[in-house]
């Protein structure tokens, strides 16, 4: 990976529905060599899509939850996140250094929603137990700097 493609992918990050020509002009090269570059870029897993960011508050989900899982022994990572794929209310989940051996970022339509995910999240036969943490408010959503 170059600068040229450093610089691509900047002009990606800044508006992803712009046309290989237009990112042309912003690189230096023609449509189709950016076009090239991209279809590089995707292939090596350096981009791995396009997509559009969403408002999740303006779906009906806009009470969220930071949720530490503490799992009945060893557990690998797989079998945590084959665990939690189904639960749709499950937006992020990491593995995490510490006491816990997951941090799950839910989602739901409101506390009565969360409530009812936290408890199906208890109820996996892996997990000892959890320590919520509700959102109120959101200070920062920074994405990918370019």
């Amino acid at each position: 990976m170059d600068s040229i493609d450093q610089r691509i992918i900047s002009c990606l990050m800044a508006n992803a529905r712009s046309s290989y020509a237009e990112i042309g002009k912003e690189v230096g090269l023609s449509a189709p060599a950016v076009k090239r570059r991209v279809d590089k870029l995707l292939d090596s897993g350096v981009l791995r899509g396009f997509t559009a960011v969403v408002d999740p508050e303006a779906l009906g989900w806009g009470t969220e939850a930071f949720v530490e899982v503490h799992c009945k022994g060893n557990v690998a990572p797989h079998d945590i996140q084959h665990r939690l794929e189904p639960m749709a209310e499950v937006s992020a989940a990491y593995t995490v250094s510490g006491a816990a051996d997951a941090i799950v970022h839910l989602r739901a339509a409101d506390i009565h929603h969360l409530e009812t995910a936290l408890e199906r999240l208890r109820a996996v036969e892996i997990i000892d137990r959890t320590v919520s943490t509700v959102v109120l408010s959101r200070l920062l959503d920074r994405p990918l700097a370019p």
